[in-house]
């Protein structure tokens, strides 16, 4: 099962980051290959929302709950689409001289083997190019002082 994780500091709080990864809807904006998002079903610590991802022929739609974890994080948990399993996770750790420490965690399989193998293969690029993603956007929306 691929599997990915990448910790970084960012010159962002915890809670800016928290807001950017909870802010689902905005996917769309700025997320590489995320075609349309839709966020329902809102609770106090969270939300279930579908993303619509699209790369080449390929097109589906991924049902997640979304759970915040005010000051500490964001996990996503897979609900329905084409996945076996899908799981990810986003630490943040204010630090004392400023910025974040960011732990981003993600694992998957999918149903089908033959998708597993074609997705797998590219599934580390795909990953840093999604948290290099969040980070840009990051930067547009954040002033740094």
């Amino acid at each position: 099962m691929p599997h990915f994780s990448e910790e970084k500091i960012l010159p962002y709080s915890a809670q800016q980051m928290i807001d950017l990864v909870s802010d689902v809807a905005k996917y769309p904006e700025f997320l590489p290959w995320c075609m349309g998002a839709r966020v329902y079903n809102r609770r106090a610590n969270g939300f279930d929302a579908d993303v619509m991802i699209g790369f080449k022929l390929f097109r589906e739609r991924f049902t997640s709950r979304v759970t915040q974890k005010p000051g500490r994080g964001v996990d996503v948990d897979y609900i329905k689409g084409p996945m076996k399993r899908l799981y990810n996770h986003w630490i943040f750790e204010d630090q004392p001289g400023g910025g974040c420490l960011v732990d981003f965690e993600v694992e998957f399989e999918f149903k089908s083997k033959f998708l597993d193998d074609m997705i797998g293969s590219l599934f580390e690029k795909a990953c840093h190019k999604m948290v290099t993603a969040f980070e840009e956007r990051a930067a547009e929306l954040y002033t740094i002082s």
